[in-house]
This record gives C-alpha cells, structure tokens and sequence, in this order.
C-alpha cells in the first residue's frame, strides 16, 4: 500500500500544484485585463482632448478668416473708390488741358497768355490729386490681395484640420497650424 500512497500523494500533488498554477495565473490575466482597460480609457481621453484642440483651434481660425474675409472686401472697396477719384481727376485734367488749347487757339483773346499758364498750372495741381488717389487705389488692392491670400490659407487650414480630425491623424493637424500660421504672416502684412 505504501507504493500506492506515493502514487496518490504525487497524483494530488499535482492537481494541487495545477490548481495553484491556475490561480496564479487568473490574477494576471485578470490585472492584464485592467491593465488594457485603463489604457483604453486613457487613450480616449487623449483623443478626446486631442479633440478639444482641434475644435478650438479651428473656431479661432474660422474667427481670423472671417475677419480677413472682412478686412479683403473693404480695401477692395477702397481699392475701387479710390481708382474712380483717380478717373475723375484725370478727366478733370484733361478738361484743362482743352481749355487750355481752346484758349491758344484763339487769337482775339487778350488775356490768352494768362488763362493758359492758370489752366495749365491746374493741370499740375489736379495731376498730383490724380496720382495721389491712383497710388491709393494701389495700396488697397495690395491690401486686398494680402488679405484674399490669408483667407484663403485659413479656409485651408480649416479643411484639413477637419480631415485630420475624421481620419484622427495629428500630422495633418500640425500641417493645418502651420497653415493657419501661414494665413496669419498674411493677414498681418495686410494690416500693416
């Protein structure tokens, strides 16, 4: 019987030890199990505010192009304002300039001397009027262009920043930053 109770012995010692093994072996998987889970949780909140900061970025770029966008149409405007004083004072200048020809052709008139050096000294004065209102008209429409660019560039830069969020790739959001940064160079030259 004895060589029977060591078989017993050694066949319960080893369901023992299976059992042991097999409870060590739960809270592993059990702690791997929470190990997974609060790795989920925390990437989720990461995209989550990952998220966030996409959003609010793209509010503020939203918010710079519409100012721009803004911005754009008034020295457009000013742009066109501006080339149309600079059309009224050239037609001005040309009146002048017949005047003064029609006062030269006459030979009767015995102030003629006089009344074409007073035309033709209107005409200096009304030509500066006109290329100071040109060079005006010109420095809006740079404005302007400066401006559309920005515009532009932030329009971008919100497209990608909404890509970047549907496709959860944050190099095209840094692209879209950089965009937007881009937009801002612009904007601000076309303040100054």
């Amino acid at each position: 019987m004895a060589p029977m109770g060591r078989k017993t012995l050694f066949i319960f010692t080893q369901v023992f030890n299976l059992s042991v093994m097999e409870e060590q072996e739960v809270p592993t998987e059990g702690l791997s199990e929470q190990i997974n889970e609060q790795a989920e949780k925390e990437k989720a909140a990461k995209e989550k505010s990952w998220s966030f900061y996409i959003a609010i970025s793209t509010a503020l770029i939203a918010v710079l192009a519409a100012i721009s966008s803004l911005m754009a149409g008034h020295h457009s405007n000013e742009a066109l304002i501006e080339q149309i004083k600079a059309s009224d004072q050239w037609a001005f200048y040309q009146a002048k300039g017949i005047k003064a020809d029609v006062v030269s052709l006459n030979r009767d008139n015995y102030f003629k001397d006089s009344l074409e050096k007073k035309y033709k000294a209107q005409q200096q004065d009304i030509k500066k009027e006109a290329e100071k209102d040109q060079n005006a008209s010109e420095m809006h429409l740079q404005k302007h262009i400066l401006l559309a660019k920005s515009v532009t560039l932030f329009q971008i830069s919100i497209a990608i920043s909404a890509i970047s969020i549907l496709s959860k790739k944050r190099i095209l959001w840094y692209f879209a930053i950089l965009i937007a940064i881009t937009g801002i160079g612009f904007f601000t030259s076309g303040l100054i």
